[in-house]
This record gives C-alpha cells, structure tokens and sequence, in this order.
C-alpha cells in the first residue's frame, strides 16, 4: 500500500481546499518544492502534486514549480494533475520528468481524449474520478456531471489507462476517514489499479485500507491530515508496509 502525500498548489503556494472548493484553502507552506522535501525524507515513495489554477483555467499556471520538484528529486516518481487537457502539455510534463500525468476535466467531458492519449502515451496515463453521490464532477469539482463514477472507469480500463484515482469530493479535505465501501465497489467494477483519495485521516483508516488492498487499491492520496498533524507519515507508511505484506 502506496502512501501518496498531496501537495496542491495554488498561487505559488502548498495549499489544502475543504471539499474541492477554492475559495476555502488553507495555506501550509509558501515554497512546494520544500514540502516535497519534506515528505521525501519522511519517506515518500511517490507524490501526487495538482495544478490547483490550472485545473481552473484549463492550462498549466504552475508548471515551473513541478518541474523544479521534479529537477531536484529525479528518482522519486511524481503525477501531476490539474489543467492537462492537451497533447502538448502531456508531452511537456513527461519529457518534464513526470512519470505520471492525471487527467480529469478532459476525460469526462471528451472521453475519446483518453483512448487517443493512451495510445501515444502508453503508461503514463492516469484518469483523476472525482465523484459526488456516484456522479463526476469537473473543471476543479466546480461542475457536476451526469456521468457515472463505475461506468466511466471501465470505460478508462478499456482504454488503456494506467490506473485509476478515485476520490469522494464530498470527503476530500475534511478528515472524515476515507469512503472504503466506494472505493472498494469501484475495485470490482475493473481490473487496473485504484489510487483513493479523499478523507484520508488517521491509522485507522490505513488500517481498513490495508484490510481491502487486495481489492485492487493499489495506494491512497494524504493530505491535510499530514499537514496537520493528525496523521504521522513515516508512522503511516511504516503500517500499511507491515500490515499490506503480512
């Protein structure tokens, strides 16, 4: 079990949004490419760093920042997320160093988008579902879709897609644990890796994670829970190693 910190920047900043919403961020830190430090040394075998104004505006806005992450720490694999919505921003962020890029806004409003890009990016390519009561949503969780969550995943499997990150909108950023029954019912409608995100909070939720990891879920997504404190990284990690491989 793959524990990946969030690092979410907006205006330059590492910051942390309740429920997707941009206009409720708190701020934990003013350089991102020191925090990455931070979860490195504590650890961190992957990060998962987004966009947060591109994912607004459509275009990358803090592309200088994840390549300076990405020039500092080349081992650790990073995904990036967060106004991904054409081939060349694709290839910019791969030849970047980017071992992963997350499309989200682009995969539900133009499906065929993914099976295109798999195509000329095979493994590299990640679909972000954002689901609120099983429906997407999209352009920074500002727009609610008619799409299913479980139907469009299957769709993504088909095409090729890398894996998949799931994650409860309504749970994101609020500490209150993660939503394992979605996340394990989303497992069993495909067959490629599940990354879950959202409410992440404390051991016991890796606990649970760990209970169902053979589901499929191949890692999960932390975030204002290390930043605050509620959740020790290092300690984290160090159980879902042990429990996962018991």
């Amino acid at each position: 079990m793959l524990l990946i910190p969030a690092i979410d920047i907006k205006d330059g900043k590492c910051v942390r949004l309740r429920q997707g919403d941009m206009g409720d961020a708190t701020i934990y830190g003013n350089d991102p490419l020191a925090i990455a430090e931070r979860w490195i040394k504590a650890g961190a075998r992957r990060l998962h760093i987004v966009d947060l104004d591109g994912a607004v505006s459509g275009k990358p806005e803090n592309a200088d920042i994840i390549h300076s992450i990405i020039e500092a720490h080349p081992s650790i694999p990073v995904q990036v997320g967060g106004g991904i919505r054409d081939e060349d921003t694709i290839q910019a962020y791969l030849d970047a160093g980017v071992s992963f890029v997350i499309i989200g806004t682009r995969a539900v409003t133009t499906p065929h988008f993914v099976s295109d890009i798999c195509l000329e990016f095979p493994g590299h390519i990640i679909v972000g579902l954002d689901a609120k009561n099983g429906k997407l949503a999209t352009e920074g969780w500002s727009k609610l879709s008619h799409h299913d969550a479980f139907d469009m995943a299957q769709r993504f499997e088909d095409d090729g897609v890398a894996s998949i990150v799931f994650t409860d909108i309504g749970r994101d950023g609020m500490m209150s644990n993660i939503n394992i029954k979605s996340t394990v019912e989303l497992c069993r409608q495909i067959t490629i890796p599940v990354i879950a995100s959202g409410g992440l909070a404390s051991l016991d939720d890796i606990r649970l994670l760990c209970e169902v990891a053979g589901e499929g879920i191949e890692g999960a997504i932390t975030g204002r829970a290390i930043y605050e404190g509620t959740l020790d990284f290092k300690e984290a990690q160090a159980l879902a190693d042990k429990l996962c491989s018991d």
